[in-house]
């Protein structure tokens, strides 16, 4: 079989781009498995416990946004597949490209990159050591582990705020730290943030090195804090932004920006490759929102709707037959 449009990235703008491709008739496969933060099917919001800033829900959790969308784009069901692979290569196959995951190789005549990003991992000595052991990325994962605990989020974005607002409902305190003059967390959350008691803010400070035993105990500030330098924590969760994941991208000839994110036409979501459309987190744009990211989606899918009308495909495979 030949797919009109493989999707790689199954997120919520990857499902919302498989739900309008299967309205425009394209015959889709969207594969995920591949975000690099080991996540199934709906992606990153999945691990985000309150969604608030998608028009038409007031209030839904990460997961519900995602299965609607996972079960709007399964209502074309004659058209479009999702299936659970890691996506290991791409290849260029004439004017088409196969897609080859962990499973099986796929034959399609154009793709659209959904690959979102990776975490971003705390630099600082002692993170890669503790991590599982008191540092970690994801507080949605792991919040109920640190209960009536001490806890510090390090960073200073919308994201890190979200992290430790989760956080208080389970620890018994909360710090963010940050090493700019203010945390710049959306108007709301910093309200929230300002009203919890349980959270102490601390700013122009880094954190030199994580220290413990078998677990974390406590790490060492560049800067003292209540006249100390050393600040007793229980775990470490680090918000410090995210990474494109472009290497698949960038193989096939896909040119990338000095962030390594995916070089996109904005009014199309098409790249300098013929065939190849990318959206979303991974893309160079400044302000990467669920919502923003659907939009783009959908227009890289019509935009693969129209490259298809507007070329006659040739698709050969020695695979195909065999």
């Amino acid at each position: 079989m030949i797919y009109d449009l493989v999707i790689i990235g199954a997120g919520v703008t990857g499902l919302a781009s498989s739900m309008y491709a299967g309205r425009l008739n394209l015959k889709t496969l969207v594969l995920g498995m591949n975000s690099g933060n080991e996540l199934p099917i709906g992606g990153v919001i999945t691990l985000t416990e309150v969604v608030e800033n998608y028009p038409g829900f007031i209030r839904l959790t990460g997961n519900e946004l995602s299965e609607n969308l996972r079960k709007h784009a399964l209502d074309y069901k004659d058209k479009v597949e999702i299936k659970e692979e890691l996506v290991i290569d791409i290849k260029k196959n004439g004017n088409c490209f196969s897609v080859i995951t962990s499973k099986k190789k796929y034959f399609t005549k154009t793709i659209l990159f959904a690959t979102g990003t990776k975490w971003r991992k705390l630099p600082m000595k002692g993170a890669l050591e503790f991590e599982k052991k008191g540092v970690t990325y994801c507080a949605l994962c792991d919040a109920a582990l640190y209960k009536n605990k001490i806890v510090a989020v390090i960073g200073g974005s919308d994201s890190a705020a979200k992290e430790a607002l989760l956080l208080s409902e389970f620890a018994k305190k909360v710090y963010i730290i940050y090493r700019g003059e203010k945390i710049r967390p959306e108007p709301i959350n910093d309200e929230r943030i300002k009203k919890n008691k349980k959270i102490i803010v601390i700013t122009k400070t880094n954190i030199k090195e994580i220290k413990g035993d078998k677990f974390v105990t406590h790490v060492i500030l560049d800067n003292k804090f209540q006249g100390k330098n050393i600040l007793k924590l229980d775990g470490v969760f680090g918000a410090i932004g995210s990474d494109p994941l472009s290497e698949l991208a960038k193989k096939i000839g896909v040119k990338l920006n000095e962030k390594k994110e995916i070089i996109i036409d904005h009014k199309s979501s098409k790249t300098n490759v013929q065939g190849v459309f990318a959206a979303g987190d991974v893309v160079d744009t400044d302000f990467k929102q669920a919502i923003t990211g659907v939009a783009k989606r959908v227009t890289a899918a019509h935009s693969a709707y129209n490259y298809i009308n507007e070329n006659n495909f040739i698709c050969t495979t020695q695979d195909e037959h065999n």
